[in-house]
């Protein structure tokens, strides 16, 4: 898929909020600080030019970020789960809001969940993708930060128990790095297909 226009519509902070489109949906969701900012920027093809606000700090992203990509379907930036410094109220809110979208929308059409490929996933993680398999939603798993891995640990590859653990097939994985790029152009087209089995 060749991004030719971005454009940001606007977030959506309650489910009572209407989307600012009814065009088909793909949204991006994971942990805080695992890179979803930056992964979203490259996807975009905005690496320098930013779309998605970045932050070390996690927990940035509070509402639901709508990108309208090519006129022809919506990218939406999910808030990251886990952030645990965020007080108990502020992420049941987030929790909610989440899930009621994923539960509801009628233009979903996929997600994008990511995970951290230093890390083995976590609990929080597991639980995520077994939500969006009862969901039915089609899920693609993005390992962020692959350029961060020793040599050693890149030549393995996705790890079989990682694929296991998830609950998905080799096929739904992407490793990828928001700095080198690496993974995108594999992970938009990954997302096309999504839009064209809808």
């Amino acid at each position: 898929m060749v991004i030719r226009s971005v454009e940001f519509l606007g977030s959506v902070v309650a489910l009572d909020q209407p989307p600012p489109s009814r065009l088909p949906q793909v949204a991006v969701a994971g942990r805080s600080n695992v890179g979803k900012s930056s992964l979203i920027n490259r996807l975009l093809g905005r690496p320098r030019r930013k779309v998605a606000r970045v932050s070390a700090q996690p927990g940035k992203t509070q509402a639901l970020n709508f990108y309208e990509v090519n006129r022809a379907f919506l990218l939406v930036d999910l808030p990251g789960s886990g952030y645990a410094k965020a007080p108990k109220s502020v992420r049941d809110s987030w929790r909610r809001l989440v899930r009621g979208y994923l539960a509801g929308s009628e233009e979903l059409r996929g997600v994008v969940y990511l995970v951290d490929s230093r890390h083995p996933p976590t609990a929080g993680d597991l639980e995520f993708v077994e939500y969006l398999a009862e969901t039915g939603a089609p899920t693609l798993i993005a390992l962020t930060k692959v350029d961060k891995l020793r040599p050693r640990e890149r030549a393995r590859g996705i790890s079989p128990a990682t694929v296991d653990r998830l609950g998905v097939s080799p096929e739904q994985v992407v490793s990828t790095s928001a700095k080198t790029g690496e993974g995108a152009e594999e992970l938009l087209d990954a997302i096309a297909a999504l839009l064209e089995e809808s």
